[in-house]
């Protein structure tokens, strides 16, 4: 039983996808062309913003994000204590100092106070994650944001579809930050991002971040990337785009059903909030013997993940620096605790028993 089958999934799309890409490789046409600009305007209208620019995978997305935002070195940039690595790399990328905030639960929600408190004369931005496919309460994050001049940009890299207050993720900040990894809800076939905006400048100047610092040929006005979303990636994003909302009400039938067959255990199921529509990229448990409970369901044929094993904060990446000391008990207790049950589409509900089956057989 595997996390994820995408085999399933491409097997269900492969006519459109074939002739998506059979499109692509016959135009003659395969960077910065028609796919692209169609797909830029299809997902920046499923999200509610009025600009998208497709980048070459989610890393950059946050990256080139931040430079178009104005943030750079010696900037100081909030982060959540318990995300993947990436939302801080990408700090760390344009020069800037990650301040970790730590988190209320795995979702990546933040204590009001405790993210004002880390406001310094140095902090330019804060960065929200919308873990595991549910939204942040973006609303306190941009009133803080308003009273000290902040940028933000969300990162959605989890939440392809997600909605707050019956708001689509996507448009609500500054500038919000995608990728399209083959995993995620909305994912290539191969690696892929987007930044969207509603700021006609922040959209102009990610078109020439991701392409050389160029907005015209041979003419270099800013020191750019290389980071180009390509015609065949933009192509198969387009077909999967126009399936995303069926698959993810598929997902939070998956989500409905884990919630009611595993009620009553020793587990911590995800929370749902009234004001959150998440996008249910990951079902994630917490258990006080994680470890144990994984081992378990392998030996059931079932396949759970860990996201994330290791905090940003205890990452060598980090280490030596001021980071490595940061106090962040609640995300150190997640990387611990939490587990990943398989969430897929195409999961049926037969198989879905199996999991729950097998964890409900689990004795501590």
């Amino acid at each position: 039983m595997p996390l994820l089958d995408l085999g399933a999934l491409h097997a269900e799309l492969s006519p459109d996808l074939e002739d998506a890409a059979l499109r692509v490789v016959r135009s003659g046409r395969l960077l910065l062309g028609p796919e692209l600009a169609a797909f830029e305007e299809a997902w920046a209208t499923a999200v509610g913003a009025r600009f998208a620019v497709g980048v070459g995978n989610g890393l950059d997305a946050l990256s080139l994000g931040l430079r178009a935002l104005g943030i750079g070195p010696g900037d100081e940039v909030l982060v959540p204590g318990h995300t993947f690595v990436a939302t801080w790399l990408a700090v760390a990328h344009v020069g800037a100092v990650p301040v970790p905030v730590d988190v209320r639960s795995a979702r990546a929600d933040w204590d009001d106070v405790a993210l004002a408190a880390a406001v310094t004369p140095r902090t330019r931005a804060i960065l929200p994650v919308h873990l595991y496919g549910h939204p942040v309460d973006l609303d306190p994050v941009l009133r803080l944001a308003r009273d000290h001049d902040l940028a933000v940009l969300d990162d959605a890299a989890q939440a392809h579809g997600a909605r707050l207050r019956d708001r689509p993720v996507g448009g609500l900040t500054h500038a919000t930050a995608w990728s399209f990894y083959p995993g995620k809800n909305l994912g290539a076939l191969g690696d892929g991002g987007a930044v969207t905006t509603s700021d006609p400048e922040t959209a102009r100047r990610l078109r020439s971040l991701r392409n050389y610092g160029s907005t015209e040929k041979y003419r270099h006005d800013e020191v750019g990337w290389n980071s180009r979303l390509d015609e065949l990636q933009a192509a198969v994003l387009s077909v999967k785009l126009r399936r995303m909302e069926a698959h993810n009400a598929r997902r939070e039938a998956v989500a409905r059903r884990y919630d009611e067959g595993l009620a009553g255990l020793d587990l911590v199921l995800p929370e749902r909030v009234a004001w959150a529509t998440p996008a249910w990229h990951l079902y994630v448990v917490r258990s006080r013997h994680r470890d144990r409970l994984q081992e378990h369901l392998a030996a059931a044929g079932v396949e759970a993940g860990v996201h994330y094993p290791i905090p940003c904060h205890r990452q060598g990446a980090f280490a030596g620096t001021a980071l490595a000391e940061a106090h962040l008990p609640v995300s150190d207790a997640l990387a611990r605790e939490v587990l990943s049950l398989p969430m897929d589409p195409m999961l049926s509900p037969h198989d879905q028993d199996r999991v729950i089956d097998a964890v409900r057989s689990f004795r501590a």
